[in-house]
């Protein structure tokens, strides 16, 4: 692992760089205060891996996490929508789970990580990859979809070794109620896995404190609270 300042004015929360891939991968790492955890990734919104990313990941890692987030987009990060779907589309799933497989590898491999799993926590595009990692990678534990976006078909679940705990808005356009009800069969069906889904009275993004006009500080909370406990049961 190779440790490096944030340089002022980066665009993208990066401070750690490890082998993944086949390539070199950039990443936002934060220890907990005893400095020794259970292993958690945490995976970006389409925007990149942002302030609220980091800002995340600093949280877990207060949680007792040693918390890593991997950038997949290279530094890169978006400014408005177009450019963020674009930088989406620009990523194919399966090379995104790859670069997970990678950062899953890396933690796993630090002295500070104290689970033989590790948990996921993703948001918006990053949530769909939640799935897609846990289904593909039986070393995650704990998969964390928020308001998961899933980006063609579903995956093959019948290797899911994770429990699944998904939250979700219920005033979200993106994710009618009919695809929760058909993400949750699949994984039932193929796995014998029941993933508890949770649906809150909010948008997209409601997690999302950096962008106030879909920000909803109760289901936050709720949210929050539940993860924190969920990743703790599953990985220490």
């Amino acid at each position: 692992m190779t440790e490096k300042p944030r340089p002022t004015g980066a665009p993208a929360h990066q401070n750690v760089t490890f082998p993944s891939a086949g390539s070199t991968a950039h990443g936002y790492l934060a220890l907990p205060p005893s400095g020794q955890g259970p292993g958690v990734i945490v995976i970006q919104e389409w925007w990149g891996l942002t302030d609220h990313i980091a800002d995340v990941t600093d949280r877990l890692a207060q949680e007792g996490f040693v918390a890593l987030a991997p950038d997949l987009y290279g530094g890169n990060v978006a400014h408005e929508s177009g450019e963020a779907l674009r930088m989406m589309q620009d990523l194919p799933v399966a090379r995104g789970v790859e670069l997970l497989s990678g950062a899953v590898d890396h933690l796993l491999g630090l002295p500070e990580v104290t689970s033989e799993t590790v948990g996921a926590v993703g948001f918006c595009m990053g949530g769909g990859f939640v799935i897609y990692l846990a289904a593909a990678d039986p070393r995650v534990a704990a998969a964390v979809p928020y308001y998961g976006v899933i980006q063609g078909e579903l995956p093959d679940f019948s290797a899911l070794k994770a429990q699944v705990q998904g939250h979700y808005g219920e005033l979200d356009t993106s994710i009618p109620p009919e695809k929760l009800d058909h993400l949750r069969a699949a994984i039932q069906q193929q796995s014998g896995i029941t993933p508890d889904f949770r649906v809150y009275p909010a948008q997209h993004a409601f997690f999302n404190d950096g962008r106030p006009e879909v920000h909803d500080p109760k289901s936050s909370a709720q949210a929050w609270q539940s993860t924190v406990s969920f990743l703790h049961d599953q990985l220490d």
